[in-house]
């Protein structure tokens, strides 16, 4: 009997996390907040330019960035930080061979839906449009805070984190992919594996 709500729960806890988030969508999409404010309380209009488009496969993002994009309204301006290949498998330790399989994959879904939360902007944030002196201040979607920043080689960091690549797109969606995860401490401490246990 246990055994079976202890599987259940997965399953639950996915169902409340996507209704959130699609609820959270929806009133950040009829806000359309069009603006963000510098950590000194000016504010700057996002500028537009032409964007790298991705490829349909998502080979240039990895399957796991291409999920969360996915997961995102595709008509809706939005900014995702999302991790790279090697951030994936490194910081969170997903690998698409055994990730995606069987009871894992549940997991999965649950973790990916979560940093998505912590990783996507209601607008679109370009490159271009962070300045080199000052930082940035918004919130996601979870409402972390996210710092971002730009250095003089057009390398973006957001939470400390640097940018392998800046401003592809897909639909109105615009994508920096980062190496690393931007992520709360709490979650961080959830998903990084106990190394006193490998030692045992």
């Amino acid at each position: 009997m246990k055994r079976g709500r202890s599987s259940k729960s997965p399953i639950a806890f996915i169902v409340v996390i996507v209704s959130i988030s699609c609820f959270l969508v929806l009133i950040l999409s009829v806000l359309r907040l069009p603006d963000i404010s510098f950590s000194n309380g000016a504010r700057t209009t996002i500028k537009l330019k032409k964007l790298s488009k991705i490829p349909e496969n998502g080979e240039r993002i990895g399957t796991f960035a291409t999920m969360m994009i996915e997961m995102l309204p595709q008509d809706l301006p939005f900014t995702i930080f999302v991790p790279s290949k090697l951030a994936f498998e490194r910081d969170l330790r997903l690998g698409v061979n055994d990730s995606l399989l069987g009871e894992k994959a549940n997991d999965t879904f649950a973790i990916l839906t979560r940093v998505l939360s912590f990783t996507v902007v209601p607008w679109k944030i370009l490159s271009e449009s962070v300045p080199y002196s000052r930082e940035i201040t918004c919130d996601s979607l979870s409402g972390l805070k996210l710092y971002v920043s730009k250095d003089p080689d057009e390398t973006l960091i957001v939470n400390r984190i640097r940018s392998k690549q800046v401003d592809l797109k897909k639909n109105e969606i615009v994508i920096h992919v980062m190496d690393g995860v931007i992520m709360e401490a709490d979650f961080e401490q959830s998903v990084r594996p106990d190394d006193d246990h490998d030692q045992d």
